[in-house]
């Protein structure tokens, strides 16, 4: 089961268990979220398609941690003028696992947990103290020495000695 909804001036497709990264909401980790602008939901037997929206439908997530996107660059210049600028920002963006989607006579739930980023750890990532979601060490394949015959060097062609003739004062 899906759903489209709207939030943050964009439509975002949905399914329960989905992780979406959406623009800012107010809110703490752990908190629901509810979203009440559902404009589809649909599955495998058909979809409900709003005029503008459905009615009675919501999807319910939760919030897992607000924080700040990639670095955005704007640079402007101007042709032959010596006139240029440079700057950039970063925009805050919300985290959410949606955890259910319920309207039109259908729903569906996720069973699974959701993990939270407490804001220890964000200070501690903001510091660099925790890296990002590390992977378990992955063992590199020793690769086993393997005897390979040289070829034997290509000789450089002989010089071309100077004649007497050339070197004539």
């Amino acid at each position: 089961m899906y759903a489209v909804i709207k939030t943050g001036g964009k439509q975002y497709r949905v399914s329960a268990g989905d992780l979406l990264v959406v623009e800012k909401l107010e809110g703490e980790a752990g908190e629901q979220v509810r979203f009440e602008e559902i404009l589809m939901i649909g599955d495998e037997a058909g979809a409900v398609v709003g005029a503008p929206l459905v009615d009675g439908a919501a999807v319910v997530g939760t919030l897992v941690e607000t924080r700040k996107g990639d670095k955005v660059k704007i640079f402007k210049k101007t042709r032959r003028q010596g006139y240029r600028r440079t700057r950039g920002h970063r925009q805050h963006e919300t985290v959410i696992r949606v955890t259910g989607i319920d309207g039109a006579g259908k729903s569906g739930t996720w069973d699974g947990t959701v993990s939270l980023t407490t804001k220890a750890e964000l200070n501690a990532r903001a510091r660099n103290l925790a890296p990002r979601d590390v992977a378990a060490a992955v063992e590199t394949p020793s690769v086993a020495d393997v005897a390979v015959a040289e070829k034997p060097a290509k000789k450089a062609p002989a010089k071309k000695k100077a004649d007497a003739s050339d070197t004539e004062a």
